[in-house]
C-alpha cells in the first residue's frame, strides 16, 4: 500500500474488507480504549485492586466510562451542533483541535482529581491515566504539522501500559500483551485501509501513545 491513501484508493478496497476494518475501527475507537484498559486493570489483574470493594471497583469503573467516553463524546456533539467542527468523524486537523482540548481536560480532571488523590488505589491507574492525558497534548501539538492517527495513538498507549505491568511482575501478561499486539495490527491495517492515513501517522501514533505511558509512569510509579 501505498504511504498515503487517497480516497479512489480506499473506494477501491474490496467490501470484505472494508466492512470488518470499519467494525474494528469502532469497536477499538480510541475513546473506548482507557475504559478497556482500566477494566482490565480492576477485574484481570490479580492483586491491584483486590483490597476494594465490588462496588468501589464498579464507581471506577463508572467514573472512567463518564469521563473518557460519555463526556469527550457528548463535546464531539455539541461541537457539532453548534457548528464548530464538520463532522463527528474529525476527518480534517481543524476539526480535532476542540475535541483534543476537551479530552485533555477530562483525562487530566480523571487522573488527578479521581485517581490520584484517592490512597486506596495502586498507583498504575493515575499513571496510565497521566499518559493518555499527556497523548492528548501530544496529538494536539502534532495535529498542528499532520492529522496523526488517534486510533493508533490509543494502541499505543494500551501497549504501554501492558509493558508496564509486564515489567513490574505483578501479573503474567504473555497472553494479554499478544492479544494487544494482534489488536494494534488489526487496527492500524484497517485504518490505513479506509481512512485517509498515512504510514507515518499510523506509526508516530503508535510511538507517542508509547512513549507517553512510559514518561507518565517515569513521574508517578
Amino acid at each position: 500500500m501505498n504511504p498515503t491513501t487517497t480516497t479512489a484508493e480506499r473506494q477501491s478496497t474490496p467490501m470484505i474488507l472494508r466492512i470488518p476494518a470499519h467494525m474494528i475501527s469502532y469497536l477499538f475507537h480510541p475513546l473506548f480504549i482507557p475504559l478497556y484498559v482500566v477494566w482490565f486493570l480492576i477485574y484481570f489483574h490479580p492483586s491491584y485492586f483486590s483490597g476494594i470493594s465490588k462496588a468501589n471497583q464498579f464507581n471506577l469503573l463508572l467514573i472512567t466510562t463518564l469521563n473518557t467516553v460519555f463526556f469527550p463524546a457528548l463535546s464531539v456533539l455539541l461541537m457539532k451542533g453548534l457548528g464548530f467542527i464538520q463532522s463527528i468523524f474529525l476527518r480534517t486537523q481543524q476539526d480535532r483541535i476542540g475535541p483534543y482540548l476537551s479530552s485533555m481536560i477530562f483525562y487530566f480532571w480523571t487522573a488527578w482529581v479521581y485517581f490520584k488523590t484517592d490512597p486506596q488505589l495502586a498507583l498504575i491507574l493515575p499513571s496510565f491515566m497521566t499518559g493518555v492525558f499527556l497523548t492528548t497534548v501530544a496529538g494536539l501539538l502534532s495535529n498542528i504539522y499532520f492529522k496523526i492517527s488517534m486510533h493508533a495513538i490509543g494502541m499505543g498507549g494500551l501497549i504501554g501500559i501492558f509493558l508496564l505491568v509486564m515489567q513490574s511482575n505483578t501479573m503474567l501478561m504473555t497472553w494479554p500483551l499478544c492479544i494487544a499486539l494482534l489488536v494494534t495490527g488489526l487496527v492500524c491495517t484497517s485504518r490505513l485501509l479506509i481512512s485517509d492515513h498515512s504510514t507515518k501517522e499510523i506509526y508516530t501514533g503508535l510511538a507517542i501513545g508509547l512513549l507517553c505511558q512510559f514518561a507518565a509512569a517515569i513521574a508517578i510509579l
